[in-house]
């Protein structure tokens, strides 16, 4: 029965190693596809691909207490997002009317919000002031691509205070 057991356990660690790699080197692959395509839209557009691969490692890194690493690699998606964002404005494109590349980067950025939100919960808050602070710069953007996006409309940001 212990032959089982071990046997079981080692088949399990090996699995957990695998998929551990496999989606390193699913990041890896979508890291160079974006450093390499040169068409802003494209690059928009394998955001939520590259951003869900990132976070992988990202609460991987958390998991394991290793919040400056988990920091790092939230600076280079923030840092990939300001590419796509640059790289959008320069084509002078109206959001409301070519939404493509600005959407899949304002869904990602939103996923992004919501995943450092739930990976703050477990932290103390010496931990969490680096995330809060890469945070608030995603949260920038996704307004301002909210609002591009659907101009006009109400935003959080923009709606009236109540009457008291």
């Amino acid at each position: 029965m212990h032959i089982f057991i071990a046997t079981v356990t080692a088949f399990l660690l090996g699995a957990t190693a695998s998929l551990s790699l496999a989606g390193q080197d699913r990041a890896a692959d979508l890291r160079s596809r974006f450093e390499h395509e040169t068409n802003p839209i494209q690059k928009a557009k394998l955001m939520p691909d590259l951003g869900e691969a990132e976070f992988q490692q990202i609460r991987r890194e958390v998991d394991q207490y290793h919040f400056s690493a988990a920091v790092d690699l939230l600076r280079d998606y923030d840092a990939q997002v300001g590419t796509c964002v640059k790289g959008l404005e320069s084509m002078n494109l109206n959001p409301e009317k070519h939404p493509t590349g600005f959407k899949q980067l304002q869904i990602s950025v939103q996923e992004a919000l919501r995943r450092i939100d739930g990976l703050l919960a477990g932290m103390t808050g010496e931990e969490q002031a680096p995330f809060l602070e890469i945070r608030k710069d995603l949260d920038k953007v996704n307004r301002r691509l909210m609002d591009e996006l659907f101009p006009g409309q109400t935003s959080p940001s923009k709606a009236p205070k109540a009457v008291q």
